[in-house]
């Protein structure tokens, strides 16, 4: 994909990962839409990107999540992408892990993103693209972070089975299992105190990979050296 003139839409765009993937699209030339959960901060990150259209959503309003597509492609004339940025984390035994907060953790980090993409999908033509972050503790869940691993894990999967369903269509759906990012996001956790975490890898490395993952069809972004992430063209 040629970002130069690509209509991608970049939901969670209020966040600090997808405020850096708006940016660094709109660097290449893309016509970027923007959602997200503040309005306030939705405008401000318009304003910084020159002016782009925004539309605030809510993760527990999956009709409306699964709408943003449709919303996109009018108002960028056309759709080829969507990248999806949403995230929240929580801590703590999953034995003491309130009800209600697993299934915040499902709802924002697991069904919204679905049911985004999934709205997005029959509109998108061949070698259109759809992106997720998950995580690396998708290949290593842990302990303290049972029902945040859970919802990560559930989206993994879905887009493993999407991927093989677009086959066809030549549409890539690409799973970013990040390495641990500095961007505050652990500290914004709805429950429990995050553990000592490792060395954070680099957001520009991060955000410089799901983009090139997008543009060339590619699978997988994962850790990769000295900070960095690495892409793999098939899934494991």
């Amino acid at each position: 994909m040629d970002f130069d003139g690509a209509r991608v839409l970049v939901v969670g765009a209020t966040g600090v990962i997808g405020g850096a993937l708006a940016g660094e699209l709109a660097a290449r030339g893309a016509q970027v839409a923007l959602a997200g959960r503040d309005t306030r901060r939705l405008a401000e990150r318009s304003g910084e990107l020159g002016g782009r259209p925004t539309r605030e959503c809510d993760a527990y309003d999956l009709d409306g999540c699964g709408a943003l597509a449709t919303w996109a492609r009018q108002e960028l004339s056309g759709l080829d992408a969507v990248v999806c940025a949403t995230g929240v984390a929580a801590f703590g035994p999953a034995d003491e892990l309130p009800d209600e907060v697993a299934e915040h953790l499902m709802a924002v980090n697991a069904l919204a993103p679905m049911a985004v993409l999934r709205g997005a999908l029959p509109l998108l033509p061949s070698g259109g693209a759809v992106a997720a972050i998950t995580g690396v503790l998708v290949d290593r869940p842990q302990p303290g972070m049972a029902a945040y691993s859970a919802a990560k894990c559930a989206l993994s999967a879905w887009l493993t089975a999407v991927r093989g369903e677009q086959r066809k269509r030549k549409v890539a759906v690409v799973d970013a299992r990040l390495p641990h990012l500095e961007t505050g996001f652990a500290g914004r956790a709805v429950a429990g105190q995050p553990p000592a975490m490792p060395a954070a890898a680099r957001l520009d490395a991060a955000v410089a990979g799901i983009v090139e993952a997008v543009g060339t069809g590619a699978a997988l972004v994962l850790p990769g050296d000295d900070g960095g992430v690495r892409i793999e063209a098939r899934a494991r």
